[in-house]
């Protein structure tokens, strides 16, 4: 557990500094903060993404080897991109029935979105980074301190959605957490992670850009009836549940 923290402490001293930088660099060369902060965050964010994943890999405190890559796990990686697409709607629906939890970042969303370079910081550069540390350092971790691996699991996705540090994202990050936790520990690579992280923000992206106030949006909104909704449930359960257990066939669990 002691690595884990250290590995979320150098997560956010990171982050805190490249933003407090950018921020100085800016302040410097421009003489101010710009009123529309949306480049100033999509050039944070893709530095620290940028950062970190070389700190963390340089530091081997995420080992890297091509044994997932070896297992032509093409299978695997077509089956992951269906359960992202499945998880989306069920996961959003649930966390509609939950009670209403505030939305600190929305603002900071919509500028990433209407930014040039928003998808690259937003949709590639932030999963990576994210699974680099939380499944490749956090989780791996965990899971050689715990002999339950769904103890390690939940933790993992448990820090996972607390660092989004936005209550009204946390339960989607917290189950799609589950599922990344599950299937780095059942492959031992981060790679379908990767892939169904980059896919979930991916959708997020295309709603925000389709739908400018989509995060204030219900999916009966979305839909237009409370019957679409359920549809639209249905439909993605019968993809994701195929889904899983044809990744629960193909992934072999890690040693």
């Amino acid at each position: 557990m002691k690595k884990a923290i250290e590995y979320l402490v150098f997560f956010v001293a990171i982050q805190l500094i490249v933003t407090y930088c950018v921020m100085g660099v800016w302040y410097l060369v421009a003489g101010g903060v710009p009123k529309d902060d949306g480049a100033l965050l999509v050039t944070t964010t893709i530095l620290f993404g940028v950062i970190t994943v070389a700190l963390f890999l340089w530091r081997r405190w995420m080992p890297v080897n091509g044994d997932f890559l070896k297992s032509r796990p093409l299978a695997v990686l077509f089956w992951t991109f269906l359960a992202a697409m499945g998880i989306i709607v069920p996961s959003l629906w649930l966390q509609e029935k939950m009670p209403e939890l505030p939305n600190f970042l929305n603002d900071s969303f919509e500028g990433l979105v209407n930014t040039p370079g928003g998808y690259l910081a937003l949709g590639i550069i932030a999963p990576l980074a994210e699974e680099v540390v939380f499944r490749g350092a956090i989780l791996r971790s965990l899971l050689e301190k715990y002999s339950r691996p769904w103890t390690a699991i939940a933790i993992s996705a448990l820090l996972f959605a607390l660092i989004h540090l936005n209550p009204a994202q946390m339960p989607h990050a917290f189950l799609v957490g589950l599922l990344l936790g599950w299937m780095y520990w059942r492959t031992g690579s981060i790679i379908p992670g990767v892939l169904l992280h980059v896919v979930n923000n991916t959708v997020s992206y295309i709603m925000l850009r389709l739908y400018p106030q989509v995060e204030e949006m219900s999916l009966t909104d979305i839909l237009g009836s409370e019957m679409g909704v359920l549809k639209a449930v249905g439909c993605s359960l019968l993809i994701l549940l195929p889904s899983l257990y044809q990744l629960h066939l193909r992934m072999k669990r890690s040693r």
